[in-house]
């Protein structure tokens, strides 16, 4: 319980019987308001906290003296640019690693960049990027090599005072990576390895040593080789093309013996296996009954050895390799100390002696607290966002269906503060991505605003998403608007069965592939669905993949075995359905989203209104995919409740 900011249960449960079952008009102002901060970490000595702060259509980061809590330093570049990643290279250094995201609902794309700066705010450098090749005489830069690349953080070095191991990418479809140390205060840079495949990604054991590279072969196929140390050849240990199974390499023992694999397989959740390097001996070691890994827990201090993982299944939780470690210890003694809610340790002193503690919840975006390891004494520190209160926030429940060909389903159902749960309005709400992406036991914004205005909200994880194996994954290729869909639709008659949903008042609402979803809901099942709402969507899937075969080979394959060939696509495209569809919809969108084009939602209106389908827009010219100023995303939640509220009841917004 966070200390003077949240009604205590007995007060709130009384509010609500004195309420009765209807909810006031819903304020959105503690649902449209950035988070105070996004993640955080601890440094090496522990004197100071680092923290990137949400800033609208960009993300900055501050440094505050723990001491004291002054803010020592404060970072951040222009519009779009984001700080997707930092680490704490020394004592008093930290590395910024950027990424461009065009809108609130875009997935962050790296751009190969990495700053450096102080604790205290000083030498702020632009290390490695393509923005940091020198421009002729009097560049400040000269002394860096003079290459357009893009670089990626691989391994701190805690060792080494000043240098780094970066992955390089030169400017290239299909490059070959290779790795080379930086030294953090100029940028200078000199080679280590080379990858014998396109597309690396290196993995360094606790000697720093080069180990393995994982890339793509034909056909996107996954490889992976290793190598026994520095100047020895490669050699291929894992060809998916031969085996069928991914290898990711994940971390090494502490005698670089054993090398730790997140391994896929076609018909169970990802596993985390022993590999010994010396013999190739696989063995088992971690693997869910229902989910994969979401992360992997290593042990407390800087050595970085993998000691389990954490699930986010209908509960989450986390196993380890020997339940009688320390870190094992460790966590169950939090999570007894923070009961239906998820911990995770997010950074530690380099002795282990600190940590940072989140605590997480379906109606709590996050608290953070200071955990004394050696005193085993917990101390609150702060919240994203201090001013929500997750007892007033709507309840979130698992759930598991089969779908009509047998398949499991899961997912998760949001229910009004306060109710009970039968014959709901209800707005079955679809995630986007769609491959890999996946709804899972935290908080979500747009579900508790939609729950707090009354409705029983639905979100499957419909296959093709992430999180349930490789299998349930593939099984959504080429089954955009097909069995994905069918999905969706079988959870939304299940919600009926169960008496959750009330079947006049459904509707079907999602962002970006969830647009998509809602729009050919209402064009599959017209009698299902009473509206449908869709936000920064794609509606012509022949224009998108015309789009997307544009960016690179390893997109046009992707494309091609995932979504299917431009020009065959018109049965499964919304823009060319709407003569079935009945229902009312509303559209939103931004007119500088480069991920799914303001042009699929001028399509879609036009497609409404000439079969003449009650359709509403809203469309902000200065905005991307997902709307990034707090006042847009008001209006558009009050659209969207006024919306819902004519069709299926609830609340509207103040």
């Amino acid at each position: 319980m966070r200390p003077n900011s949240r009604l205590a249960p007995w007060l709130l449960a009384a509010c609500l019987l004195l309420a009765g079952p209807a909810l006031a008009q819903v304020d959105l102002a503690s649902f449209t308001k950035l988070d105070s901060f996004s993640g955080i970490k601890l440094s090496p000595t522990g004197e100071y906290y680092a923290a990137t702060v949400p800033l609208g259509d960009r993300t900055g980061l501050v440094v505050i003296r723990r001491g004291d809590k002054v803010v020592t330093a404060q970072f951040a570049l222009g519009k779009d640019t984001h700080i997707d990643d930092f680490e704490w290279v020394n004592d008093t250094r930290l590395v910024l690693s950027m990424a461009e995201n065009f809108g609130m609902d875009d997935t962050p794309s790296a751009t190969g960049e990495i700053f450096g700066v102080d604790a205290d705010g000083k030498n702020i450098e632009l290390l490695v990027g393509y923005r940091a090749v020198g421009t002729g005489p009097g560049s400040r830069i000269q002394t860096r090599t003079q290459e357009s690349v893009a670089a990626y953080l691989l391994d701190s070095l805690p060792d080494e005072e000043h240098d780094v191991l970066i992955e390089v990418w030169p400017f290239h479809d299909d490059p070959y990576t290779r790795v080379e140390v930086m030294d953090v205060r100029n940028g200078k840079r000199r080679p280590v390895a080379r990858s014998p495949v396109q597309r690396g990604r290196f993995t360094v054991d606790h000697a720093r040593q080069v180990r393995f590279v994982r890339g793509y072969g034909e056909g996107n196929a996954s490889m992976l080789y290793h190598r026994k140390g520095e100047g020895d050849e490669w050699a291929l240990v894992n060809n998916e093309k031969e085996t069928g199974r991914v290898d990711i390499p994940v971390g090494f023992s502490a005698d670089n013996q054993v090398a730790y694999l997140r391994a896929d397989s076609r018909k169970a959740p990802d596993a985390i296996v022993a590999y010994d390097t010396r013999t190739g001996e696989r063995r088992p070691l971690l693997q869910h009954e229902v989910v994969d890994p979401y992360v992997v827990l290593y042990s407390l201090g800087d050595r970085g050895i993998p000691v389990g993982a954490q699930y986010l299944g209908d509960k989450v939780e986390q196993r380890f390799f020997d339940p009688a470690s320390p870190e094992a210890k460790l966590y169950t003694m939090l999570q007894a100390a923070f009961p239906d809610q998820a911990v995770y340790v997010t950074s530690t002193t380099r002795d282990g002696k600190l940590a940072l503690v989140q605590v997480t919840a379906g109606n709590n975006p996050g608290d953070f607290y200071l955990f004394d390891v050696t005193n085993r004494k917990a101390g609150y520190l702060l919240s994203r966002r201090q001013w929500i209160d997750p007892e007033a926030m709507g309840r979130v429940t698992p759930f598991a269906l089969k779908a009509r060909d047998g398949l499991d389903l899961h997912g998760f159902l949001t229910l009004p503060p306060g109710s009970e749960g039968k014959k709901l309005p209800t707005v079955v709400y679809v995630h986007g991505g769609p491959y890999g992406a996946f709804d899972q036991l935290g908080f979500d914004t747009e579900a508790q605003v939609l729950a707090r205005a009354g409705y029983a909200v639905l979100q499957v994880n419909f296959r093709g998403s992430g999180n349930y194996g490789r299998g349930f994954q593939e099984a959504g290729a080429l089954q955009w608007g097909k069995a994905m869909q069918d999905d969706v639709t079988d959870a939304t008659r299940w919600a009926i069965d169960q008496g959750i949903a009330d079947p006049k008042r459904i509707c079907i609402y999602g962002g970006s592939y969830g647009a998509y979803a809602a729009m050919m809901g209402v064009a599959r099942e017209p009698g299902l669905y009473a509206c449908a709402a869709g936000y920064v969507g794609v509606y012509d899937l022949d224009l998108m993949v015309r789009q997307d075969k544009r960016d690179s080979r390893f997109m046009s394959n992707f494309t091609s075995q995932w979504i299917g060939e431009a020009g065959s696509l018109s049965a499964v495209s919304p823009t060319r359905l709407a003569a079935g569809i009945k229902a009312p919809v509303f559209l939103a969108a931004g007119g500088e989203d480069r991920v799914a084009p303001v042009e699929h939602t001028e399509l879609m209106e036009r497609a409404l209104r000439k079969a003449g389908v009650p359709v509403e827009t809203l469309v902000y010219k200065n905005e991307g995919h997902g709307f990034y100023k707090e006042e847009h995303r008001a209006e558009y939640y009050r659209r969207l409740l006024g919306f819902l509220s004519r069709h299926i009841g609830g609340q509207q917004a103040k």
